[in-house]
């Protein structure tokens, strides 16, 4: 036993369930778990003063909103207290690796993003109509806010201050998530406008939710699967790489 606990992948697992501990326990301590649970409780409220009664057409919208949003914020907000108490100085001399901590926090977003997803999913099976597939909607999900915990991770590099952090988070929602709802919602319309919208990765996260509902073609859904994990890959060799360039700055050396 002592000779398994030294493995490689025994210690990865180990380092991963206290980081996942001690991320959590961040989380709350900086209330940001709660700022969840108030963001998921307006989404509820928007649930209920819906007129009509089967929210199955609402549900994937209001889940896009929140995995996107929440899952860059959750992961920026988090590194820049972390900064503020000089957590990242602990790094240095810590047996974790960088990889280890940005996966904790990932799963961490991950998990936050879930319970926002069951406790919406609850109160329309409850109160409401629902028809969707919970599953495909939990494999959604994790996929979405692993895309956009690496955008997160790229904000909080380059942001100075949690003023620039909100901005560049702003920033995000006008360029990628607004027009991608103003063309749900029928705003935008036009073949070469929607066409162009493909090439936004949030287009690809709406797709994947609204395909839940039923209405999206099979090579859309592929598209975007393959689209997000292809994104993730390549952006997570890009942090990963940034890392340490990061937590030097940020630490004095």
């Amino acid at each position: 036993m002592i000779f398994l606990s030294t493995l490689p992948g025994v210690r990865a697992v180990k380092n991963l369930r206290v980081l996942f501990m001690g991320e959590m326990q961040r989380l709350q301590r900086y209330h940001i778990i709660a700022a969840s649970l108030v963001v998921a409780v307006i989404w509820i409220g928007v649930l209920h003063f819906t007129d009509v009664d089967d929210v199955t057409s609402i549900f994937p919208l209001l889940l896009f909103l929140d995995a996107t949003s929440m899952s860059i914020t959750l992961i920026g907000v988090s590194m820049f207290f972390e900064r503020e108490e000089h957590t990242l100085k602990a790094l240095f001399v810590s047996p974790i690796t960088k990889g280890e901590y940005m996966i904790s926090k990932i799963i961490g977003n991950i998990v936050s993003n879930l319970q926002t997803l069951v406790i919406l999913y609850l109160y329309a099976w409850f109160f409401k109509e629902i028809n969707l597939n919970i599953f495909l909607l939990v494999f959604y999900v994790i996929v979405i806010s692993v895309f956009h915990s690496m955008i997160g991770f790229l904000l909080a590099y380059r942001s100075k201050s949690f003023t620039e952090l909100l901005t560049g988070v702003l920033k995000y929602m006008f360029i990628f998530l607004i027009p991608v709802v103003l063309e749900q919602v029928g705003v935008i319309t036009g073949d070469l406008l929607t066409n162009l919208m493909y090439a936004l990765p949030t287009k690809a996260a709406l797709l994947l939710l609204n395909s839940t509902t039923n209405g999206v073609e099979t090579w859309e859904i592929l598209y975007g699967i393959a689209y997000l994990i292809g994104l993730s890959l390549l952006l997570s060799v890009v942090i990963r790489k940034g890392f340490e360039e990061f937590v030097a700055k940020e630490s004095g050396i």
